[in-house]
């Protein structure tokens, strides 16, 4: 390895690492506002009913759950309705921490809101802006340019790394 492809190996890890801590703010933001929806049914709806306000897909799978055809299928009907509707995707792949951010935010968990026993579907996240101009928040632009920046890469939904706390 060339101190060159280990200069960039780093930039590399370093701006992941910045886009992850982005994703964490905008995550908690979201979640003290409302303005997250958790589910792939529920993403599904609110898609069909109001894709406008919707600004950021998750997409949260581990190594198990890319075994898992019917959720694949989800995913890709998901991922193709957001290229068209111009959403940003991301996919996840440590859907661990993610229900550790979306679980033990400050307003409870979305099942605690729900009065479900089993732990909700997090596979699908879609966070919503309608009252205000998404480029007010910083750390919600860095995530756009990132993946508008990923798109011009052809990497149509890039993955990321949620940092571990």
């Amino acid at each position: 390895m060339t101190l060159e492809e280990f200069s960039a190996g780093e930039q590399k890890t370093e701006r992941m690492d910045k886009v992850g801590d982005a994703l964490e703010e905008v995550l908690s933001k979201a979640l003290s506002q409302r303005t997250i929806t958790v589910g792939v049914y529920e993403a599904a709806k609110l898609l069909n009913v109001d894709p406008d306000n919707v600004v950021l897909c998750l997409l949260a799978a581990d190594e198990d759950d890319d075994r898992d055809v019917a959720l694949q299928i989800h995913f890709t009907l998901i991922q193709a309705f957001c290229c068209e509707n111009d959403i940003n995707i991301l996919r996840v792949s440590n859907p661990g921490r993610l229900a550790e951010l979306l679980l033990l935010g400050p307003d409870a968990s979305p099942a605690a809101s729900e009065g479900a026993t089993q732990p909700p579907d997090l596979h699908c996240v879609l966070v919503t802006n309608p009252h205000s101009s998404q480029w007010k928040d910083p750390a919600l632009s860095q995530l756009i340019c990132f993946c508008r920046e990923s798109r011009y890469m052809d990497q149509w939904v890039p993955v990321i790394n949620l940092p571990e706390r």
